[in-house]
């Protein structure tokens, strides 16, 4: 009797561990199927990932020539007073549309080859980046908006300090010409800036080339600041579209990052 019921029980383990062994097999397999699945669906989104982010770094890359080339035409329009001090509004205006302008391309350009090759010093290189530059702007900006008396005064000065020598620098001279015959208007803040500092207005102030002279009476500052805000209105609408796209693709870029490491990890 027990040699019977020892071949009973022997007869059960053999029957029940095929069994096993396929539990094991099947469920080794359901891991790895769901494994590979998971796998293609961050691939999936990956791919989404990646062309939204090279798209969007494409309109960054071609805002950035939109401010670049404003800044060029505004140079080329305003050569004949460039001899004037930096600070003057017009040029103040140029000087930094080159500047934002030629580093968003660069920026941009470098998103895009983050984006298609889809590496991760790349990327990471473009997100900080593109971060210290949205961090400048916004710096810049709320600076303009809190100073912005304080720098007209600097640059009135500035023009002030260039009037004393109108005569004796040929360059400045001819601006300062230039200039006052361009916005139609004499002096920093009027014409008794002259009379000041030079005892009599220069021929330039005047509206007919012969006398008798019948001086401009607005004030040059002014009247280029407000050239300025007429002309480079759009651009600031411009910039605040061209912040979202900067938003999103610092929001793309860290998406793309992280989804590459999902992969990278999946498939080790």
């Amino acid at each position: 009797m027990p040699s019977s019921v020892s071949a009973l029980f022997s007869l059960r383990s053999y029957l029940l561990s095929p069994s096993s062994s396929s539990s094991s097999s099947s469920s080794s397999s359901s891991s790895s199927s769901s494994s590979f699945s998971r796998m293609g669906v961050s691939r999936g989104c990956l791919c989404c990932v990646k062309y939204l982010m090279f798209i969007f770094n494409l309109i960054f890359w071609l805002g950035g020539c939109g401010l670049f080339g404003v800044g060029v035409w505004l140079s080329f329009r305003q050569v004949e007073i460039s001899h004037l001090p930096l600070s003057f509004p017009s040029l103040s205006v140029a000087n930094l549309l080159l500047v934002a302008g030629g580093v968003t391309m660069v920026t941009g350009f470098l998103g895009c080859l983050g984006a298609l090759k889809e590496q991760r010093c790349l990327l990471m290189t473009f997100f900080v980046i593109l971060l210290l530059l949205f961090l400048t702007e916004a710096v810049l900006v709320l600076v303009l908006g809190l100073f912005h008396r304080e720098f007209d005064q600097k640059a009135k000065e500035d023009l002030l300090e260039g009037m004393k020598h109108y005569g004796s620098n040929e360059a400045l001279t001819k601006s300062w010409d230039s200039m006052q015959k361009i916005f139609k208007c004499c002096g920093v803040s009027n014409h008794t800036d002259w009379n000041r500092l030079q005892g009599s207005p220069p021929i330039s102030c005047c509206r007919d080339n012969a006398p008798p002279c019948h001086r401009w009476e607005e004030p040059c500052y002014q009247k280029a600041k407000m050239w300025v805000l007429d002309n480079i209105t759009w651009v600031l609408g411009f910039g605040v579209c061209l912040g979202i796209v900067q938003i999103l693709a610092l929001a793309f870029s860290m998406l793309m990052y992280c989804q590459i490491l999902r992969v990278e990890k999946y498939m080790d």
